[in-house]
């Protein structure tokens, strides 16, 4: 039964390891590269199309409507880079830490 008390223990199967943040980087960048992309056909494709109103509230409308899909994609983007950059630390400083723990102390 489950008791709330009773501290939370990882399975070493939840442990990170290099190979796991690594992989996830890999994957987390190519998300992000492909939102990039994403995000600049958006941007061009709403260059491209200039508002055709003469109506001054539908301009505004249209363009707060247009800043908000940009930043959003871009916001996104930027979240997915900074976390495959956070993955790739993390694996770089696991390894680091295990390399240090293998050497011999010497006196």
């Amino acid at each position: 039964m489950f008791n709330p008390s009773e501290p939370k223990r990882l399975n070493q199967s939840s442990q990170p390891t290099p190979a796991r943040c690594f992989s996830s980087s890999l994957v987390a960048g190519g998300l992000s590269f492909l939102l990039y992309r994403l995000t600049t056909s958006i941007a061009q494709t709403l260059a491209a199309s200039p508002i055709q109103s003469h109506n001054p509230t539908a301009v505004n409308i249209s363009s707060a409507v247009r800043t908000l899909v940009i930043g959003l994609s871009a916001l996104t983007t930027g979240i997915f880079g900074i976390v495959a950059l956070g993955l790739l630390a993390l694996g770089i400083q696991l390894l680091w830490q295990r390399s240090r723990s293998e050497q011999p102390l010497s006196v």
